[in-house]
């Protein structure tokens, strides 16, 4: 008979979570140890420096003080200070004395000092203009006047009327006298922008002859009427005009041509003032006089008012000798807020509100 074999035992598989959980503990022990070795390392290299390093001995220092001396006690004689001084007047800056604590035999007067009394009266009268500027209206304080009308604006253009009906009443001298005596006035530094119309509208200096406008470098420009005095319009390319710098040699050339330029004939608003809102950089200020009310100035002062207002462009405006301009001058002017002023035959100034 043959034997029989014994049957084998079954032997169970390790659990996969023991083995996972055995090699995580030995993974963190292992990582303790290593991080505690780091740091003695570090200890031990940080003990090595230190120890390298030698410090450095402060010097003592001594000091030593000398046998003090007691103060001997100074004798001051007095001195006599009750001179009388006079005050100084209230507009005067106090006088500044320094007293000197000097010991001398003898006092030292005081001098009076007498400060005569300024009046402070500077000629300031019961209205706007009595004082400063030129007499009556707005006064004459800023970098600019003109009939009484006066602005500190940097940028400043002339728009002066001259047709032929100026010529009425001898309106022209009036208006000659009063560019002038502006002129006069004016500040080194200031831009000015000086533009003469009637039909057509030209720079003051500019050649004109009908509707043709020649430059003083020989350049032309020309306009052309559509029937009437007040419907010229541009007949080509518009005239640039010029920004001079104001000084002596400049204001002496400008006052000869304000002197001499002559008339010409036709009234029309809009085609000056569209050129002054036109120049670069736009201007801060426009003087606008004129003697006439042509057909259309209701619609021009309204236009002109609203271009101007939108580029922040004060326009004050004179009326001279024509009260029928009143109403659209106003518009313009309150438009942009600006000034109206009405002069009559007798020169005399009317400032409006």
């Amino acid at each position: 008979m043959s034997e029989r074999l014994p049957t084998p035992v079954p032997v169970a598989a390790p659990n996969l979570r023991t083995v996972l959980r055995q090699q995580q503990r030995t993974a963190t022990l292992v990582s303790l140890i290593t991080a505690l070795l780091l740091m003695v390392l570090i200890g031990l290299i940080l003990a090595v420096i230190l120890m390298a390093v030698a410090p450095t001995e402060q010097p003592s220092l001594v000091a030593y003080s000398g046998v003090s001396e007691k103060p001997k006690k100074i004798t001051k004689p007095k001195v006599q200070t009750n001179v009388k001084r006079k005050p100084a007047a209230p507009s005067m800056a106090a006088a500044k004395m320094i007293v000197a604590n000097a010991q001398a035999p003898t006092s030292i007067p005081v001098p009076e000092i007498v400060v005569e009394d300024i009046s402070l009266d500077i000629g300031v009268g019961d209205d706007f203009g009595a004082g400063w500027g030129n007499g009556d209206g707005f006064g004459g304080g800023g970098g600019s006047t003109f009939f009484g009308q006066s602005s500190n604006a940097e940028r400043v253009v002339y728009v002066i009327d001259f047709s032929s009906s100026m010529k009425r009443d001898n309106r022209h001298k009036l208006m000659r006298a009063e560019l002038t005596e502006s002129l006069s006035k004016m500040q080194n530094g200031l831009q000015l922008g000086m533009i003469f119309f009637a039909g057509p509208a030209w720079v003051a200096g500019d050649k004109v002859k009908g509707g043709v406008i020649t430059t003083p470098k020989g350049k032309t420009y020309k306009y052309k009427t559509t029937g009437g005095h007040a419907k010229w319009i541009h007949d080509g390319p518009k005239r640039q005009i010029p920004w001079w710098t104001i000084n002596d040699k400049e204001v002496g050339r400008i006052t000869k041509i304000v002197k001499t330029a002559p008339l010409n004939s036709g009234t029309v608003w809009h085609l000056p003032l569209n050129l002054a809102l036109d120049m670069n950089p736009a201007p801060q200020m426009i003087y606008f006089m004129t003697d006439g009310l042509a057909s259309g100035s209701a619609k021009w002062a309204e236009e002109i008012g609203k271009r101007a207002k939108k580029m922040g462009v004060t326009i004050n405006c004179v009326a001279l000798m024509q009260p029928k301009a009143e109403k659209d001058l106003k518009t313009m002017a309150g438009m942009t807020g600006g000034q109206v002023t009405m002069v009559d035959a007798n020169g005399k100034r009317k400032h409006l509100k």
